[in-house]
């Protein structure tokens, strides 16, 4: 197959006032028609400036330099007219936000054309009959009608499916998609990529897949480029990048991620500390600080990218340069064998799972610190512009029940729009229910009569949001912010003070950083410290909405085993909301499937995971990515019809 491109020693730096930042420093591939190259690594490793590098989108004050060849033809030098004619023709991209990737006074069809006639000799009619073409082709149901459409008129998934149909249009000869899945439900995620796929057999395209999640990359690579810190430090065929790593940071990347195919309940293997800031960085191993298997001779020199060892003769092509199947950027490579093991010992040692007299007893007789029996929520369907009318209404939550134990997390998981968070915040916002009930920590909140009373009973019912950032004043220090609770229920500053030293220690932060604010900490740092917030007025159960959704992956493993050994430590109940599966089917004790308001599956964790009933859940299950290119090439997709939807939910 022929080379569609090939990139050399390209390097991207930045001016700032701190001094020069390299954001990419040296990164080498080859990329053939037809072949799809996944780059992952932590936010800040250079993956989407690369990508930007090679479109010719950076800032004015970016100094690029190396060799950017692409269909034979060289791409640093060109000015932004030349670069005008490539782009949206022989390269396309489809960027994270589909909405921000949309012009929104522009209608669909106006954007679809554009795209078309900007590039070709089209008569409107022409581009007209290929634009519903492109839409047939994506998926989107009546076609004519929504050409016609506005952007905000469409769900997330549908606008990404506008943005793979526009990057289709001129069948280009390469496709980057950097994060095309990040913000959409799973179901949305794998039609998303078996869009790209099928652009990919339709144009013939190579494809750059840049993305954090290694499911995705193990479902639709051929290669994979690891990136830290602005460089590759691991490339290979994907088989050997998930079966034979030879890179600690790689292995740690993939030790992180939880698994929806394991039942087993072993802790996750963090990644600890951050990645270095990149100005003025050493001559040195950039992962040495975090590195389990550093040894002085890691700190002389930077490592350069070699060939290793690893047992086998790969037919992987495309990935890597000068003809070498499996890079590492490692001074061990060579001593790592397969499984992360090296000297008869795991890189990253196994953590034990703490336990205590709680987790050895049985659930039916620990005592119940949240009950919800027959929770509704309706909003009232309105129209008129200035006298509005009710002409009907939305049932958002349809009548749920279920109970958390203490010791016990209970997850919802759903799609956008199945009433999670509106149950959420029905248990937060303690609403009266006419024909139910919300039971905290055993009071009634139908019993709540007085601010006094109420006031009280939120000391045992706390929330951590999906937003580190935007849940925490940046005017406020950290230890005003933990404080704050302790402030509104009296507690005298003394006190308070030692509190939130005491609270920081137990999510892992130093007691000596409580003067500091927010912005000074990185976004795992930030959710713990919302967490230390919640856990202030020692309450009996912790809502969490999604707490890691928006955290890299090395961070979400270690936020996912605080809060294991918080839940086992103090005997916290969580509440646990998220769309991604694979998080709570390690975190979990119990799980309810919502579909439109309504529990479809509820029940043991294990049970619900192995054995699904319900047909929804079982499109749930089969849609989350496995990181594991053997398994998830070989899994079965089921597709959900709502037509086999029952009116019995399935309870067990």
């Amino acid at each position: 197959m022929s080379t569609v491109l090939s990139v050399r020693d390209l390097r991207v730096s930045f001016a700032s006032e701190a001094g020069r930042v390299d954001a990419v420093r040296g990164v080498s591939f080859d990329l053939e028609a037809g072949k799809t190259l996944g780059i992952v690594g932590e936010s800040g490793s250079g993956k989407s400036v690369t990508s930007l590098a090679i479109m010719g989108l950076l800032d004015e004050n970016a100094k690029v330099t190396g060799s950017i060849m692409f269909d034979g033809q060289e791409l640093l030098g060109k000015n932004d007219t030349q670069l005008s004619a490539i782009r949206g023709n022989g390269i396309a991209m489809i960027f994270q936000d589909p909405l921000t990737s949309l012009t929104p006074v522009y209608t669909i069809g106006d954007q679809l054309i554009e795209a078309l006639t900007v590039h070709r000799s089209l008569s409107k009619k022409e581009a007209w009959a290929r634009s519903i073409e492109l839409l047939n082709l994506v998926g989107i149901p009546e076609p004519e009608k929504r050409m016609k459409a506005f952007p905000h008129e469409f769900s997330g998934g549908m606008r990404q499916r506008v943005v793979i149909a526009i990057a289709m249009a001129n069948n280009p000869k390469l496709i980057i998609a950097d994060e095309p899945t990040t913000a959409l439900d799973v179901t949305i995620q794998a039609q998303i990529l078996d869009l790209i796929e099928k652009a990919q057999k339709e144009t013939g395209a190579a494809v750059m897949m840049i993305t954090h999640d290694m499911g995705v990359v193990a479902r639709t690579a051929d290669d994979v480029m690891v990136m830290y810190a602005g460089k590759p430090v691991e490339q290979a065929p994907v088989r050997e990048l998930f079966h034979q790593t030879r890179m600690p940071y790689s292995i740690g990347l993939l030790g992180a991620i939880p698994r929806v195919d394991k039942a087993e309940k072993q802790p996750l293997i963090p990644v600890k500390g951050n990645p270095p800031l990149l100005i003025n960085l050493p001559d040195a191993c950039p992962f040495a600080d975090r590195c389990p298997i550093v040894m002085d001779a890691c700190r002389t020199r930077e490592p350069e990218l070699l060939p290793v060892s690893t047992g086998v003769i790969s037919t992987g092509t495309g990935g890597t340069p000068s003809g070498s199947t499996h890079l590492a950027a490692c001074i061990r490579a060579n001593e790592i064998e397969d499984g992360g093991i090296l000297g008869g010992l795991p890189v990253y040692p196994v953590r034990e799972i703490p336990e205590s007299a709680l987790t050895r007893t049985p659930r039916e007789e620990r005592p119940i610190t949240l009950e919800v029996r027959n929770l509704t929520k309706t909003f009232p369907l309105l129209k008129g512009a200035f006298l509005k009318r009710k002409v009907g209404e939305v049932h958002a939550v349809k009548g749920i029940s279920f109970d958390v134990r203490e010791g016990e997390t209970m997850a919802i998981v759903g799609e956008s729009g199945s009433g999670k968070t509106t149950t959420l915040l029905q248990i937060m916002d303690m609403v009266k229910q006419t024909d139910g009930d919300i039971v905290i920590a055993g009071t009634s909140v139908n019993d709540i009569h007085s601010h006094k009373v109420e006031r009280a009973l939120r000391r045992d019912i706390q929330i951590v949001f999906q937003d580190p950032m935007g849940a925490l004043d940046p005017r406020m220090t950290v230890a005003d912010i933990i404080s704050e609770p302790l402030s509104a229920i009296g507690t005298p500053k003394e006190e308070a003070n030692r509190r939130v030293d005491e609270l920081m220690d137990i999510v892992g932060l130093n007691p000596a950083h409580s003067d500091r604010f927010p912005q000074a900490f990185s976004g795992g740092q930030r959710q713990r410290i919302g967490i230390a917030r919640a856990l202030s007025t020692n309450p009996k159960i912790v809502v969490l909405d999604e707490p890691v959704s928006a955290l890299d992956v090395s961070i979400q493993a270690g936020v996912i085993n605080l809060l294991d050994e918080l839940k086992v430590k103090l005997g916290l109940s969580y509440l646990f909301v998220a769309h991604d599966l694979s998080v709570v089917r390690h975190i979990a004790d119990r799980v309810a499937v919502m579909y439109l308001g309504d529990f479809v599956e509820h029940g043991d964790v294990d049970d619900v995971f192995d054995n699904p009933q319900h047909p929804y859940t079982k499109a749930l299950l089969s849609a989350i990515p496995v990181p594991d290119p053997d398994i998830e090439r070989t899994r079965q997709r089921i597709v959900f019809d709502p037509t086999t939807l029952t009116d019995v939910p399935v309870i067990r």
